[in-house]
């Protein structure tokens, strides 16, 4: 697997659908962003203590799906559907 795979896309994290999606069937948009928002610390926080480049690159992944997610979130409010 190359590390881009391993970055974005991780070998442990796949089925029929990524699991960042099946939690937000589970537990709903605002949990999802909040589990963002502390994957991004705990990534950036430990980066050069442990993975270095790995874990900054990891924390941009969760900042990409962190906006991802704000967006879906304020289109959902513009259709008045409930998130």
């Amino acid at each position: 697997m190359d590390k881009n795979d391993y970055i974005n896309h991780p070998e442990h994290y796949q089925g029929k659908r990524e699991c960042i999606d099946i939690m937000i069937d589970l537990f709903g948009i605002e949990a999802v962003i909040g589990f963002c928002k502390c994957n991004i610390f705990k990534y950036r926080f430990r980066a050069d203590k442990k993975n270095g480049e790995e874990d900054i690159l990891k924390a941009q992944w969760y900042e990409n799906k962190l906006s991802e997610l704000l967006n879906m979130k304020k289109e959902l409010h513009k259709n008045g559907q409930v998130y």
